[in-house]
């Protein structure tokens, strides 16, 4: 790695919070996982649940960096949709909160971080105001939604790097600017 990109990464986290660093490396621990891409609904505990290390998907690289952090967006987003029904998305087949799938839905991510998150600004023309910690999502061209956490690793232009699964299991990759972006959002605030 160039000396001026060493000097970069460790400028991403200093000064950031210990949270930060942590959301961070709960997300690159993931990367040695042999994680594969599998969103199949599954039964899991409440709180703290998950689904076995050796699946999911963009949603659960998220999850557990948080919980590696010291937060359960299983129990928060949960208890947050079991309170404010109204302002979640609606899904086919669901009448109430389910702590099984919620907190796995882009979506239902997206309202929590507006509500309890800071919601940061979604232009690229300043590479500052992105934050290693930090949470994009974006709108596929597909139409999908994804979600992955900025890391202390930044390109050419200090954007920093993103850790994401869309399919071959956790990346850590040079992708913030590959698809349109819906929401930058820090948590807590």
């Amino acid at each position: 790695m160039p000396l001026l990109a060493i000097f970069c990464a460790t400028f991403l986290l200093h000064g950031q919070s210990s949270v930060a660093r942590r959301i961070v490396a709960g997300a690159r621990d993931q990367l040695t996982w042999g994680t594969r891409y599998d969103p199949a609904y599954r039964k899991i505990d409440y709180p703290n649940g998950d689904v076995p290390k050796t699946q999911g998907v963009c949603t659960d690289v998220l999850i557990r960096a948080f919980r590696n952090a010291g937060y359960d967006l299983q129990k928060l987003i949960h208890e947050d949709m079991k309170s404010h029904w109204a302002l979640y998305p609606r899904y086919p087949g669901r009448k109430t909160p389910d702590s099984n799938i919620d907190h796995r839905r882009v979506p239902n991510q997206r309202v929590f971080f507006k509500r309890f998150g800071r919601t940061c600004p979604l232009s690229t023309k300043e590479s500052q105001q992105w934050k290693a910690g930090d949470i994009v999502e974006w709108k596929l061209d597909s139409g999908l939604d994804h979600t992955g956490i900025l890391t202390d690793k930044i390109d050419r232009e200090g954007f920093p790097l993103v850790i994401h699964n869309i399919g071959a299991g956790p990346q850590e990759e040079d992708v913030l600017r590959a698809w349109k972006i819906v929401g930058h959002f820090r948590y807590p605030r």
